[in-house]
């Protein structure tokens, strides 16, 4: 009984190791998504101002 119980320790201790492994890639790929994100937001040209006058202020429904 004692060697099964260190097996299933030892399997414990390794997938702990595994899961904050895989956390770690996780949060690394969340960090280069939000940059990434950060970047493409940054890259968004201003918005033009509106046209002056009464250009665009009209609407011809008749065409």
């Amino acid at each position: 009984m004692n060697i099964s119980g260190v097996q299933v320790a030892a399997m414990a201790s390794g997938l702990d190791q595994r899961d904050a492994v895989a956390v770690t890639v996780l949060k690394k790929s969340m960090d280069i998504q939000k940059q990434t994100a950060m970047q493409l937001i940054e890259a968004i040209p201003p918005a033009q101002s509106r046209p002056t006058g009464n250009l665009g202020s009209n609407i011809d429904v008749h065409a």
